[in-house]
């Protein structure tokens, strides 16, 4: 198992354009602005942005001893080039860039295989430390982890990744990853938040049962936590917030602000009172943003004010 540099990570799927054009220049100055605030976990994926993230944090990390930092990246959706995309952005996906590349399921030990090595190429590593299946439950959930997982076990026995596991908003793949007796490390996206707490069910008690660490990410869920006071325009999960969700939200933040803490601190701080937590991870658009949030996870947040969210019916016990 991967002792993860924490709490706090950075999730890179900002570098990949994610919603919005980001420079290189810009992209650089988020990353040292990270650097700067000790952040030394940082979490990437094909995925994000068809290879630009990972390209742009590799070319950061070039200049840093690899022995100082800790890489994620994820497997399971091969890019192929698509010449016919070039002239288009890749919006179904939410990033700006070109659709020159396209995404293609693959869960063989072959795939897994010879995406870690794209990736590292594109990265310009000769290793990273953790692999997560990604999204395993977007394809076909049985048969990506019974072939994923057991490609994922062989890179992690010769020696090329030092932690396994599965990446996801899924609780249902979670729970079967950490059943697996397989995984050491996952990564749960928005699923043990101050609005989602469903990764309590299963996922959680199933990681401490079984000594399988847990990164959790999307801790804004998308954006409704991320400013003190929730706005109608924030997103939920990529997508429009509910109006249910919303209510619940400014429910939150008003009581957050009764204990002098805004909605964001709560929002960090929250995953990381559970054992199984190694690390909440956040993505950033601005080096302000990093700094924001690094201050916010060094805030002191009163005890008191779970119970009292508990009490209230807005978390669970």
């Amino acid at each position: 198992m991967v002792n993860l540099p924490g709490p706090f990570a950075f999730g890179a799927a900002n570098l990949g354009n994610l919603y919005s054009p980001m420079s290189d220049e810009q992209a650089h100055a988020v990353l040292a602005a990270a650097w700067d605030c000790g952040i030394r976990y940082f979490d990437t994926a094909p995925h994000y942005g068809l290879g630009l993230s990972e390209r742009r944090l590799g070319a950061f990390l070039a200049g840093r001893p690899r022995a100082e930092f800790v890489v994620s990246t994820k497997v399971g959706r091969l890019l192929v080039p698509d010449p016919a995309g070039a002239d288009r952005l890749d919006e179904a996906n939410q990033f700006a860039v070109p659709a020159d590349h396209r995404r293609v399921w693959d869960f063989t030990a072959g795939g897994v295989r010879r995406s870690l090595e794209e990736s590292l190429t594109r990265m310009g590593l000769d290793s990273v430390d953790v692999v997560y299946l990604h999204d395993p439950e977007e394809y076909d959930l049985p048969a990506a982890l019974a072939s994923g997982l057991p490609a994922l076990a062989a890179l992690r026995e010769e020696g090329l990744v030092r932690a396994i596991g599965v990446g996801s908003k899924s609780v249902t793949a979670l729970a079967a990853a950490a059943r697996s007796g397989v995984a050491d490390l996952l990564m749960v996206a928005g699923r043990f938040t101050l609005l989602d707490q469903t990764a309590m069910d299963d996922v959680l008690p199933e990681c401490g049962d079984r000594r399988v660490g847990v990164a959790v990410a999307s801790v804004f869920n998308s954006g409704l936590l991320a400013t003190p006071e929730p706005s109608a325009s924030s997103r939920f999960d990529y997508a429009a917030a509910p109006p249910d969700v919303l209510v619940t939200a400014r429910e939150i933040a008003a009581v957050c602000a009764e204990f002098g803490v805004d909605l964001p601190t709560a929002a960090l701080h929250f995953p990381l009172r559970d054992p199984t937590v190694h690390a909440v991870v956040a993505g950033a658009a601005t080096p302000g943003e990093i700094r924001e949030n690094d201050r916010r996870l060094r805030t002191h947040v009163p005890a008191e004010l779970w119970p009292t969210l508990r009490d209230k019916g807005l978390i669970r016990a």
